[in-house]
């Protein structure tokens, strides 16, 4: 069993994921490598999860897109890395290594840091019409 770095779960309500992000990124934490590695496709987190084809390329999208999974470089086949914020780690003094570590990369522009949802333009907020009643007299 793996011991859970809790530092990114605090931040997840604040990253609009949906049900199947959610669902997509607890089969990866389920399925983690100590430090945080996944080696699965994406087709089997989805099936373990019950989710569509177009509906896991979504969930993954945005889990990548908020840097909740980070994809490696070289791009190998069917392998992922959960953040060092939310990965899962052998021992304490391991977890504690790979959180100041991640802190300094981030520090260091090399690490992206798990983010909300950035907008051009904010989404339109929510107007009240003024509705009249017609009358047809």
């Amino acid at each position: 069993m793996l011991i859970q770095a809790s530092v990114g779960y605090g931040m997840l309500h604040q990253l609009e994921l949906t049900k199947a992000a959610q669902d997509l990124l607890s089969a990866m934490v389920e399925r983690q490598h100590p430090g945080g590695e996944v080696i699965a496709s994406q087709r089997e987190l989805a099936a373990r999860v019950g989710l569509s084809r177009n509906s896991a390329n979504v969930a993954m999208a945005a889990l990548v897109d908020r840097h909740l999974v980070l994809r490696p470089e070289n791009r190998r086949y069917r392998t992922y890395y959960l953040h060092p914020y939310i990965a899962g780690y052998e021992t304490v003094e391991d977890l504690e290594a790979a959180i100041q570590v991640a802190a300094r990369r981030i520090a260091d522009g090399e690490l992206p840091e798990p983010t909300a949802p950035r907008y051009d333009t904010p989404p339109p907020k929510r107007q009240g019409h003024g509705l009249k009643t017609v009358s047809g007299e």
